[in-house]
């Protein structure tokens, strides 16, 4: 018996010999479990053994609960020869014999056998036998099984490892229900200053054993049993300066020398240590500052030489459509890099307010606190570049109130910056596509803002020295500022047209919904394509549809659908309730200005000017005062698809009066 709560008993010779085809025995080196006491066997330092061929064995509980089993097989070669060895038999791998550890201590078992095959002959070669003993022991005694006189043996003593336990349920020890053991150390067994109690009750038997605490050894049931271990004397616990504590031990380096004193301590000279190590900061600090002031400086040049390299090429294609109207204009209108930056907090993303077709849009504050939008290219490609040029080219040329005015541009980025007044209020798509249709532009604004935007693309027609061209008339580039004036913007599509030229073969540029069909079949550009994209607009502040995306219940597009209810008069069935109900008359008008805006072919098409003094007309009417050279399409032309039209003509003074309202 050791202190540990492990006992060695030995039982009979042959264990438990079964060597029918199916048998059962019972294992009871303790006898019946009534009167086992504290005993049990251990699972940990035992084995369950089978010895024979082809045997499978179990070991059952108290309710034939099945605990563990193994089998052992005996091979045979094709001539039914068996090829079994004592080295194999040995292993107790399988061949002959198996073991296997026991999970569930108990004071007895049932022990069941089986045969795998019928063959008795096979049986025969190695005897059957189940026995419980110590782990190691069958290793060592091994060579007498292939004796077959093993079976009638009683000489042979096997070991067999047991567990105990103090009892705890004695009357005046009242068990800890979070540790199972007595709750009065004074009244366990164990007397030891420095034991504690381990629980160890199981489903065969309830007690505790005491075991020395960690850093100590000995006998925890006497007083004083337990002495303290010192760790200093144990070989590889310390390889530097070892004391020696109660229940432990502390381990350090010498001075003057480093490392892990458990594992290896290395002698080391501080003040060397400390040269190195400053030395070597030194050292990294001057490297790392270097490669900082390096890198600044070569960024920094390269900023430069792109900034050179950008302004250069910029500023040539620039001056080369500028220089013909004012040699001053470009150095007045350029602006440095840097200030932008500055007002844009670096482009910061929360600084975005929209973008384009043709770039993203900024807000920005300058150095003067004026609010400016700055708009940057989006694609850096040359298309996009020559367009960005060419906004500048066509804005720095224009001053109308209702277009978008161009402070100036920056060349020293791959694509140049246009700087331009800041609108406030957002888009004509903004205030006209809202949610809640009752919050949307009253009828007498969208008309004064169509009437704004026909005077702004009027003047840029015919008011300007070489026409000007849009190309992309659309609600999202009609901005809006804090009265709701109308501002034309986004000139990067738009094209300058000679007088004397009708139409030049173009790339296509636009927004399909409001692009022109002749237009976009012969790539020929012309001021009539502004006059069917204005004409669409128009649709658009009549019906509040977006002309992009809108499919009627026959899959027509807004312009057919709106021109095939014109012609059969359902037109107020496709109008916004808002339109006919503040509107009158002057509704009907607008439809057939839009109706002639998009008329298939060019040449049939009002000019911007006479769209313009026709909107003006409508908005503050005159007697007699009709479109001049335009014919506005009844509704019975539309449906009957002839050429009768209702002439307007306006007398020269009201021409006059009307057009001396345009800067020239």
């Amino acid at each position: 018996m050791d202190t540990a709560g492990a006992v060695k008993l030995t039982v009979g010779g042959s264990g438990t010999s079964l060597d029918r085809l199916a048998s059962s025995g019972e294992w009871s080196g303790l006898g019946d479990d009534a009167i086992a006491g504290p005993f049990v066997v251990s699972g940990t330092r035992n084995r369950f053994v089978v010895t024979g061929c082809n045997q499978q064995a179990a070991l059952f509980g108290a309710i034939a609960n099945v605990i563990v089993g193994c089998s052992a097989f005996c091979p045979v070669t094709d001539m039914s020869r068996s090829t079994i060895s004592s080295e194999e038999v040995a292993a107790c791998g399988g061949v002959g014999c198996c073991q296997t550890p026991i999970p569930i201590g108990r004071p007895s078992y049932r022990v069941q056998l089986a045969g795998l095959e019928l063959s008795q002959e096979r049986y025969q070669q190695l005897p059957i036998a189940v026995r419980i003993a110590e782990t190691g022991w069958f290793e060592d005694h091994s060579a007498g099984l292939l004796n077959k006189s093993l079976l009638d043996s009683s000489e042979w003593a096997i070991p067999v490892v047991l567990e105990w336990a103090m009892n705890s349920n004695r009357l005046e020890q009242v068990q800890d229900t979070a540790t199972g053991c007595p709750q009065n150390k004074a009244v366990t067994e164990c007397r030891s200053s420095f034991s504690s109690c381990l629980n160890v009750s199981n489903n065969y038997r309830t007690g505790y054993v005491c075991q020395c605490e960690k850093g100590y050894q000995g006998n925890p049931y006497l007083a004083g049993g337990c002495q303290d271990v010192d760790e200093c004397k144990l070989p590889g616990m310390c390889f530097g300066v070892c004391t020696n504590r109660p229940g432990g031990y502390e381990c350090r380096c010498p001075s003057g020398s480093r490392g892990n004193p458990r594992d290896r301590c290395i002698k080391s000279s501080l003040g060397l240590s400390i040269s190195i190590g400053i030395g070597s900061g030194a050292g990294l600090l001057f490297l790392v500052l270097s490669a900082i002031f390096v890198i600044r400086k070569l960024k920094q040049q390269r900023v430069k030489v792109l900034k050179r390299k950008f302004f250069r090429q910029n500023r040539g294609h620039l001056l080369q459509q500028l220089v013909s109207q004012k040699a001053d204009i470009a150095e007045r209108m350029i602006i440095p890099l840097v200030e932008l930056e500055k007002a844009t907090n670096n482009f910061d993303k929360a600084r975005e307010i929209g973008g384009g077709g043709h770039g993203t849009v900024y807000k920005g504050i300058m150095l003067d606190l004026q609010v400016v939008a700055i708009k940057k290219s989006k694609v850096v490609v040359q298309r996009e570049i020559n367009e960005f040029i060419n906004e500048v080219a066509i804005l720095s040329q224009i001053n109308h109130r209702n277009v978008v005015k161009l402070y100036g541009c920056c060349l020293e980025t791959e694509v140049p910056l246009l700087v331009y007044e800041f609108i406030s209020n957002g888009t004509l798509y903004d205030h006209l596509h809202v949610e809640e249709p009752e919050v949307s532009l009253p009828w007498v604004e969208r008309l004064r803002i169509a009437m704004e935007t026909a005077r702004a693309f009027a003047y840029l027609h015919s008011a300007v020295s070489i026409p000007i061209v849009h190309r992309d008339i659309k609600s999202q580039n009609i901005l809006l500022d804090g009265t709701l004036i109308a501002k034309v913007s986004d000139f990067g599509a738009s094209r300058c047209i000679p007088i004397d030229q009708t139409g030049d073969a173009t790339a296509l540029q636009g927004t399909f919904g409001y692009l022109d069909p002749m237009y976009y079949y012969s790539g020929k550009l012309t001021k009539k394509s502004d006059v069917y994209s204005f004409g669409v607009l128009l649709m658009e502040l009549l019906t509040r549809k977006k002309p992009c995306s809108y499919r009627s219940p026959e899959e027509k597009s807004l312009v057919a659908y709106f021109t095939a209810l014109l012609a059969t008069g359902d037109l107020a069935s496709l109008l916004d309730p808002q339109v006919v109900l503040e509107g009158d008359k002057i509704v009907e008008e607008v439809a057939l200005l839009a109706a002639a805006c998009v008329r298939m072919e060019g040449g049939h098409r009002p000019t911007m000017r006479q769209v313009e003094m026709t909107l003006e007309n409508l908005r503050v009417p005159h007697e007699s005062v009709v479109m001049s050279d335009m014919d506005a399409p009844s509704c019975a032309m539309i449906e009957g698809g002839r050429t009768e039209e209702v002439s307007r003509q306006y007398s020269q003074e009201e021409e006059y009066l009307l057009s001396s309202r345009y800067p020239r």
